[in-house]
């Protein structure tokens, strides 16, 4: 008997809808190729619902998506909602609420993808980034003294529990054993300054290393990364992180391993309900045109599929992205692709159909 997968899918605002359209038609062809199936239920969280009903999120939806094996979302962010009450109110709230305490980064040059960096190809841009996604200076600790006056003081305090630390890296070292190139595993952090939060996350990496005498371990601070990720990104394979630095490296991964219009992620809870989306914005001017570029959510249907163990699918879907950097389309830009944003979905859902 095939397997079934029960999907919640929030298409959310702009050009969401139409990637996630993409992704979904790439996911069928999947299905029926490699013998499971998808149920899929949809949810209409975003800017439209809000701006009808003036709730960002019902107090009922994480309960709901606890019970699905996954979470398939397109974009959050409406040109008629103030910046921050989306992200934080369903985004955020969802990684908090659903404890999804990983968030998983492949930075990775496809074939035929535009590279920034002069000289480097697909050879030489290939690592994950494992970003710690609860903690850190996201978990909102902190406030104002005497606000709006000459004298204001605003705090913000980075939160890192010896708890919060050691399950990150333990799927960062975890993940590395299964699933990277070199079996290599970086911590990037500030311990020259950061003196205290990257001297927990220093020390419980070295406890935790010895025991993956596999995994070959060092350390680099985040400037040194930024400046490395342009120099040799050839010399990474995984890197852990906290939640602000992993914020930050991966924007720049994404820009060099294509830009956004490449770039998928997941939000992780190894234990519960896991989501994945692509990592670019809304993009509200593009929508409705049919131009926008849908691989990133396509590859975000694939990170979906290996979590959930239909690892040939997901190689499949890879596979068949890669063909289509390679020979077919002229660029990852809207409107610049050479084909339309259903075009591009026909394409590879044909390729993984065969």
């Amino acid at each position: 008997m095939s397997k079934t997968y029960n999907i919640a899918v929030v298409p959310g605002d702009g050009t969401g809808p139409e990637v996630v359209a993409e992704g979904l038609k790439v996911l069928d062809a999947a299905s029926k190729k490699f013998g499971f199936n998808c149920n899929l239920t949809h949810f209409d969280f975003g800017g439209d619902r809000y701006l009808r009903t003036g709730e960002v999120l019902p107090d009922s939806a994480t309960d709901e998506l606890r019970k699905f094996d996954a979470i398939f979302l397109g974009a959050i962010g409406h040109p008629d909602v103030k910046p921050g009450i989306l992200e934080k109110g369903i985004l955020l709230r969802l990684r908090f609420e659903l404890d999804q305490y990983i968030n998983l980064r492949p930075v990775k040059l496809y074939p035929g993808v535009d590279c920034p960096l002069k000289g480097k190809g697909p050879e030489h841009i290939d690592f994950t980034v494992i970003r710690e996604n609860t903690e850190g200076i996201y978990a909102g600790a902190g406030g104002f003294l005497k606000k709006g006056t000459p004298d204001e003081v605003a705090t913000q305090e980075s939160i890192n529990t010896r708890k919060g630390v050691d399950r990150c890296l333990k799927y960062a070292f975890e993940y590395t054993m299964k699933k990277s190139r070199e079996k290599k595993l970086t911590l990037c952090g500030k311990t020259n300054v950061l003196t205290f939060a990257f001297d927990l996350w220093q020390r419980a990496f070295n406890e935790m290393a010895k025991s993956y005498p596999g995994v070959k371990t060092d350390y680099a601070h985040v400037d040194a990364i930024t400046m490395w990720f342009v120099k040799n990104p050839e010399w990474f394979d995984v890197i852990v992180t906290d939640n602000m630095f992993g914020d930050i490296i991966t924007d720049l991964g994404a820009m060099i391993q294509g830009g956004m219009g490449i770039a998928a992620g997941g939000n992780i809870n190894p234990e519960g309900v896991s989501m994945f989306e692509p990592i670019g914005g809304s993009a509200p001017k593009y929508k409705g045109q049919n131009i926008i570029n849908p691989l990133a959510a396509i590859c975000a249907a694939g990170m979906m599929l290996d979590h959930l163990g239909e690892e040939a699918a997901a190689k499949k879907i890879e596979a068949s992205v890669m063909d289509i950097t390679g020979t077919k389309i002229k660029s990852l830009a809207a409107g610049k692709m050479g084909f339309s944003t259903t075009e591009v979905g026909d394409m590879v859902a044909s390729m993984v159909a065969v």
